[in-house]
């Protein structure tokens, strides 16, 4: 069965080893084959964009997932995660389940699992950034006499 995909204008999606850009309209594609994988622009992350521990891991698993040698991204992945885990030791079952899905062959999952980390890591921010509120480095609590 062909998975459908449907193409914003100007949006770009990766089929294989090739990224694939469409014109000004909006395009449907009809995709047909196996265990060729496909990333939609807005699932892609680039270095410049991977600016957390948590996105880095997922953009190891999709260099994983678009590459035709899985195993050569491994060792990046499994030092971030021990980081992680290391730093962050509630984030162990999340982590542990993209690690099953690495070792079974299904990186798409992975990649998804991977998502569910950079929202546990969104969460963890937010929660520390309402419990410890930033100061103005202009502002002083203490008042000054002149």
């Amino acid at each position: 069965m062909a998975l459908k995909v449907e193409l914003k204008p100007h949006e770009r999606i990766i089929v294989g080893n090739c990224v694939i850009t469409n014109t000004d309209q909006r395009a449907r594609l009809l995709i047909d084959g196996e265990n060729v994988p496909i990333l939609r622009e807005r699932d892609i992350l680039t270095p410049e964009t991977a600016d957390t521990p948590a996105k880095l891991v997922y953009l190891a698993v999709q260099l994983m997932y678009i590459s035709p040698d899985p195993q050569s991204q491994h060792g990046t992945y499994f030092n971030l995660v021990r980081d992680i885990v290391t730093a962050v030791p509630s984030a162990w079952s999340i982590i542990e389940g993209i690690n099953n899905n690495i070792m079974s062959g299904d990186l798409y999952r992975a990649l998804k699992d991977a998502r569910k980390l950079i929202a546990y890591e969104d969460k963890l921010r937010e929660q520390f950034e309402a419990t410890h509120p930033k100061t103005d480095p202009g502002k002083s609590d203490v008042s000054t006499a002149a």
